[in-house]
């Protein structure tokens, strides 16, 4: 007898994206086999695990290759094992190296069940070659940005518009307590422990310069996973800076007056609480190579903020353009303008304005739900 649903997520993101959806699932349906990869979020809502979520973790080309074998071993075991118990329903969120690869191997192989994808990957910035292979391995295909089901040939992949996660995301007011007089400043340095090491010395660094020019500066420092403290806390202490650690990331947000944020899904949740963002990414010189001159990746931008707004709206410092230098000039200009931080909350509604209303884990559950 087959099963009912499995679900994969390999990192932090796709983890709290697979929550949400296993939880409205599990509303009126209780007694639904789900089962897969997921970390603590998806596990705590119901997922029977059939995989860590944490042993998928990699960045970066070089990390991938690195750890290739073991990414190896694991593709097949799951893949063998879905053709061999035969879910009703293989929903694969984000992390599309991984996943369409899934998705193709058990195509090829007759997998009987409907093939999903949730949060489709940038194939409007790069690599468009993906969209007839997606077209020919997806059964459905979950978007979360509304231009993109537009570049799907809908009659061979039915790509549907969801909305966006992070619209409805639930909000828990922050403990932390900014000293009275002080200006918050958030720093978000990655959930990765490598975006930790390549982002946060840099941007403690300009932090403590900062704090010269503007001595009524305090700053918050978002703790994506508790094992970051210890490394945390010892490079604010060694820098003496006047800082809070929280791992309530989203509490920041709302009482923070501007931010500097490692690039990821953590800009677009910043873009949406109207803050005034650095945004920052650390890469090995390889890796950039790589991405530039192997896989031909040459954006106007990389930040997905400024991909929607089509403009600079958040400064953004990557790679070899990523120094003291550069990251110090671009915060002392929004520190020290109130016009320049008030056009950019201006410009940040209208990112809420185009990612709409819908709630993507009840229009995925109902599309779902016709599938079983």
């Amino acid at each position: 007898m087959s099963r009912d649903i499995f679900i994969f997520a390999g990192e932090d993101s796709g983890d709290l994206h697979g929550e949400q959806l296993i939880k409205k699932l599990k509303e009126h349906h209780p007694q639904l086999d789900i089962y897969g990869v997921g970390g603590p979020r998806m596990r705590k809502a119901g997922l029977a695990p059939l995989l860590p979520m944490e042993a998928f973790e990699v960045m970066g080309f070089i990390d991938v290759f690195r750890h290739l074998p073991r990414l190896a071993r694991q593709f097949f075991f799951l893949r063998n094992t879905l053709l061999r118990e035969k879910p009703k329903v293989v929903l694969l969120i984000d992390y599309p190296g991984f996943n369409l690869a899934l998705a193709k191997s058990l195509s090829k192989r007759g997998f009987s069940g409907k093939i999903c994808h949730y949060i489709c990957p940038s194939v409007w910035a790069w690599n468009k070659k993906r969209i007839p292979k997606m077209e020919k391995s997806l059964d459905h295909l979950f978007t979360i940005l509304p231009f993109e089901p537009a570049l799907f040939d809908q009659k061979k992949l039915h790509a549907q518009f969801v909305g966006h996660p992070l619209i409805h995301r639930p909000f828990t007011p922050t403990k932390v307590t900014v000293p009275e007089g002080k200006r918050p400043i958030a720093i978000f340095p990655g959930s990765r422990s490598k975006e930790l090491e390549r982002n946060l010395p840099l941007q403690l660094e300009v932090a403590k310069r900062l704090l010269q020019e503007f001595p009524d500066l305090y700053f918050l420092i978002s703790v994506a996973k508790p094992s970051f403290a210890p490394f945390i806390k010892e490079k604010i202490e060694l820098l003496k800076l006047p800082a809070a650690l929280e791992e309530n990331a989203e509490g920041l947000m709302d009482i923070a007056e501007c931010a500097i944020a490692t690039s990821g899904t953590i800009t677009l949740e910043l873009a949406l609480q109207k803050i005034p963002t650095v945004v920052t990414y650390g890469i090995s010189p390889l890796d950039l190579f790589i991405a530039r001159r192997l896989l031909r990746i040459r954006l106007p931008y990389y930040c997905l903020v400024n991909i929607l707004a089509q403009e600079r709206l958040f400064p953004e410092l990557i790679g070899p353009h990523f120094t003291a230098e550069t990251l110090h000039k671009e915060l002392h200009h929004l520190l020290s303008s109130e016009e320049a931080r008030s056009r950019c909350r201006e410009k940040c509604h209208g990112i809420t304005i185009m990612l709409g209303e819908k709630q993507p884990e009840l229009e995925i559950a109902g599309t779902i739900k016709q599938f079983l």
